[in-house]
């Protein structure tokens, strides 16, 4: 089993998961974050700590379908080891539907 981050990161891009990451295996995007599965010790202290409930298990129904792309993005995003602060507007995209498909980036953030 591994975490991954799903739709609901996009736009808001919280990193109280990041905080708290034993292992250092988020990586992050221009507008998301997602979890390196093969680097992940399925520790599961990030999952309570995304504000916006965006990380989840590979078991649990439909985020399967992420854990490649997080595999993906996590091979060509840099990596990010410490918080840092929000997207501005991150509340009121928090729970939105269809993000993926409106606002998805494949650009890489900045690291830390």
């Amino acid at each position: 089993m591994t975490y991954v981050v799903t739709e609901n990161c996009i736009k808001c891009k919280y990193t109280d998961c990041v905080e708290v990451c034993p292992v250092d295996c988020f990586y992050v995007g221009e507008n998301m974050l997602v979890i390196h599965p093969d680097e992940c010790i399925d520790c599961g202290v990030c999952e309570p700590e995304c504000p916006a409930e965006a990380i989840l298990p590979d078991t649990e129904s439909g985020a399967d379908e992420w854990v490649e792309l997080n595999r993906k993005y996590a091979d060509e995003w840099p990596n990010i080891t410490r918080m840092i602060a929000p997207a501005e507007d991150a509340k009121s995209f928090d729970g939105m539907e269809g993000k993926y498909d409106k606002y998805f980036s494949e650009n890489p953030g900045e690291g830390n």
